[in-house]
């Protein structure tokens, strides 16, 4: 039986997607805080953000440009750093010198637009749609799908008119250009070690593509966020759209949408409450509010890949912060953001249930496939630089790892959430976590050990790899599975090699964890697992 239908999530999950409380709260602060970071690729990349937006913010404000045209530029690089990412550092430079050519046109649509409510919103919605829909293109249709909305969007935030735009215009290209002087020229880590990319598999043709059927919900939640969010505010409904659309980025799923929806309110309300204590005393002072909104871009760099619920803490702080410096910040603007993002978290919902659903068993099947494959190469290059091969750096992988997990982690959210109903499958997926974090671990200790010039060339670790990559191959390919089970008897580890030889230790491990997963993802769902 195959991943999916021992981890198929069924259509009443709604009520079960709720993430990161009660006995979770615990596991999320420590998966915050102390998360495996290889390569220390979070801290590297929230500092470079810091200082990029930094950069790009004075270099704004040098040139004596508006504070409005200030926010913009800001805006504009946090998106380039934050979207940007295309596997090589090449495509990451292509991509952010096409940003204009979307974010441009579609600042002087919204300007045009302004004082056109219903070709405004028509307009936002198309570009909605349209920025989801290409993301079939891989990173760089993604990245400037999210740039064309987050344009249209900003112009809302800020009430743009067709005169400010030639300042405008000026601040995006001053930015850019500056993010990029630091993240291509004076801070550019990736040469030396890729960023992972993962984007879900996308299939089919018309309706049976995911980003297809994605763009459909996302023009109809937004549809529904609008009309509510204008029955809010006739000024900031565009909150409830901006709502819709992040809770659509970065999903696969009707699982995964549900889930994000509902962390991205708990999130804003987390940060709302913050708010009151931190944000609203500032009275936007310029000294301190600089060097919060400097504290939450570290906060949302550092904490996207662990925590949508604390990036979106981050976020709401950061826009507190933003409204402070306008002068229009009060309590009553936080609590109308709160009703706003419950508006685009509903349209989100409604469009993902009843519009052309995605289900979710198959996503996670596909991710967790993923995961094995990763672990298999992961493996081989580490073993391969342990027996001197020039070139081998299992590195990369191990990054691409973590992220995949974290693919995985998102797509089985609602099933392992403590009000599940359905317990034996909330046991399995909870197995499949922790048997995969297993072998992360295992990959990790053995790239670190791989990394060490010392480390030993034991002639046994070519047996003890084919026995891991068996295993793999016996979870990924059901027809190797007879083949991992008939095993040469000379590829068997002894235990004294365990304990003395590090990098074998891992390899058993790993083996042992690998071999164990068959048991989650191949009975039934409704078949009691041993010990549980």
């Amino acid at each position: 039986m195959g991943v999916s239908m021992a981890l198929r999530i069924p259509r009443r999950l709604f009520h079960a997607c709720t993430p990161e409380t009660s006995k979770g709260r615990e596991t999320v602060l420590k998966r915050v805080f102390v998360a495996p970071d290889p390569g220390r690729l979070r801290l590297r990349s929230a500092a470079r953000a810091v200082l990029g937006i930094s950069v790009a913010v004075a270099v704004c404000g040098l040139a004596g440009l508006s504070l409005a045209a200030a926010i913009t530029g800001g805006l504009a690089a946090l998106l380039a750093l934050f979207t940007v990412t295309d596997a090589t550092v090449r495509k990451q430079a292509v991509t952010t010198a096409l940003l204009p050519a979307v974010g441009f046109p579609v600042l002087a649509l919204a300007a045009v637009l302004h004082d056109h409510p219903v070709a405004r919103d028509v307009a936002f919605l198309a570009v909605m749609g349209a920025g989801v829909y290409v993301r079939r293109w891989g990173p760089r249709g993604h990245s400037l799908g999210v740039f064309a909305f987050m344009t249209f969007f900003v112009t809302q935030f800020l009430h743009t008119l067709p005169g400010q735009l030639p300042e405008l215009y000026a601040a995006v290209a001053l930015s850019l250009l500056s993010s990029s002087a630091v993240r291509f020229g004076l801070w550019c880590y990736e040469r030396r070690l890729t960023p992972p990319a993962v984007q879900a598999p996308d299939e089919g043709r018309g309706l049976a593509r995911t980003t297809t059927r994605q763009a459909v919900q996302a023009v109809v939640g937004g549809a529904v966020a609008l009309v509510i969010g204008q029955m809010l505010s006739g000024e900031r409904w565009y909150w409830a759209v901006g709502a819709t659309w992040w809770i659509f980025v970065n999903t696969a799923s009707r699982g995964e949408t549900l889930v994000r929806g509902f962390r991205r309110v708990l999130g804003t309300l987390i940060g709302i409450a913050v708010g009151l204590v931190v944000v609203v005393p500032l009275d936007g002072a310029a000294v301190p509010t600089a060097v919060l909104v400097g504290a939450c871009v570290f906060g949302i760099f550092y904490t996207a890949a662990v925590s949508y619920t604390w990036m979106m803490l981050s976020v709401t702080l950061m826009a507190g912060a933003l409204y402070g410096l306008l002068g229009v910040l009060d309590p009553a603007l936080l609590a109308l953001r709160a009703l706003e993002t419950g508006a685009g978290a509903l349209g989100a919902v409604l469009a993902v249930l009843f519009v052309l659903p995605i289900t979710t068993h198959a996503t996670t099947d596909a991710w967790i496939q993923r995961a094995l494959r990763c672990v298999h190469v992961c493996t081989a290059e580490a073993a391969a630089r342990l027996s001197g091969t020039p070139g081998a750096d299992p590195s990369p992988h191990v990054a691409e790892l973590e992220a995949l997990l974290g693919r995985v982690r998102l797509s089985l959210a609602p099933l392992v959430h403590p009000l599940s109903p359905l317990r034996a499958r909330k046991a399995r997926a909870r197995q499949v976590l922790e048997l995969l974090d297993a072998c992360a671990r295992e990959v990790r200790g053995l790239a670190s050990i791989a990394a060490d010039p010392e480390a030993s060339h034991d002639a046994r670790l070519a047996a003890a790899c084919w026995r891991v990559e068996a295993a793999a191959e016996a979870l990924t390919t059901p027809e190797k599975a007879r083949e991992a089970r008939t095993a040469p008897a000379d590829a068997a580890l002894p235990a004294s090699a365990i304990l003395t030889e590090p990098a074998l230790a891992h390899l058993h491990s790993l083996e042992r964890a690998l071999t164990a997963l068959a048991t989650p993802l191949r009975t039934s769902p409704r078949e009691p697992l041993i010990g549980a």
